[in-house]
């Protein structure tokens, strides 16, 4: 697969990084020849540890196409790290924005010039009890909707071991194993040219996650839940839950 322009502040954060995470991780990684080889596509990988993004990179790095994460507009104006982020093609989401796509006009730009864009649909650490893709937000599907671009959906796993989700501490030994798989390029092309209503996008983005978490079932040789964990439907119980027993204490009092 032919190497990109990597450019001198990639470069450099690849020197720093990859020493400390090639000790510290084994590497089962498969599916890299999906990956396309030219062209703008995203990908849409699963968040299941605070330093997964690191050890993604490593793997997208790889594969000779430069990751560009998604970040808060804002990280790009702040000293350093703003500098870092604007010198390696980081991709900023505008928050601020009136209408949805708007915020995502930085990733549909980086599409357009051929970049790969990553994104975690979830939008943040799972919090599904056995580290299984939650539901997704519908950034990845208005971008993949937008651009017609490829779709790859990827699946990790294994470095959630090395610092399960919301821990502070890592647990170095045994050496644990980034297992990485790579599907093939969804075929969206059914969605494509229709109205981008809320439910078009709902629709979208449960095949984005259902790809995902069919490539994590084979990584790990288990059948995921039927029903994906819901945050919100978590918290709309949770809050039933409190008024609950918040209406028995009054009726007991």
């Amino acid at each position: 697969m032919p190497r990109r322009r990597i450019g001198f502040w990639y470069r450099f954060a690849a020197v720093i990084c990859k020493p400390l995470l090639v000790p510290l991780l084994k590497r089962d990684w498969r599916g890299m020849e999906n990956i396309p080889a030219e062209g703008g596509f995203i990908t849409a990988v699963n968040h299941n540890s605070y330093v997964d993004p690191f050890a993604y990179a490593h793997f997208q790095y790889n594969s000779g196409r430069m990751p560009r994460f998604l970040a808060k507009s804002g990280l790009f104006k702040k000293g350093i790290v703003g500098a870092w982020m604007r010198n390696t093609g980081q991709v900023p989401v505008y928050r601020e924005s009136t209408d949805a796509l708007s915020a995502f006009r930085g990733a549909v730009d980086a599409v357009h010039r051929g970049e790969c864009v990553v994104f975690y649909p979830e939008g943040t650490l799972t919090r599904d009890p056995d580290g299984w893709p939650m539901t997704g937000k519908t950034g990845a599907a208005r971008v993949a909707l937008e651009t017609k671009c490829p779709v790859v959906p990827i699946a990790q796993w294994g470095v959630n071991e090395l610092l399960p989700p919301y821990a502070k501490k890592p647990e170095i030994l045994p050496r644990k194993t980034h297992h990485v798989l790579a599907g093939p390029p969804l075929d969206l092309t059914p969605y494509y040219d229709r109205e981008m209503t809320p439910e078009l996008l709902r629709e979208v983005t449960e095949v984005i996650m259902a790809a995902v978490t069919r490539q994590l079932e084979d990584i790990r040789g288990e059948k995921a839940p039927d029903t994906p964990y819901d945050p919100r439907r978590e918290r709309i119980e949770q809050r039933r839950r409190t008024e609950a027993q918040h209406h028995e204490g009054e009726i007991g009092t």
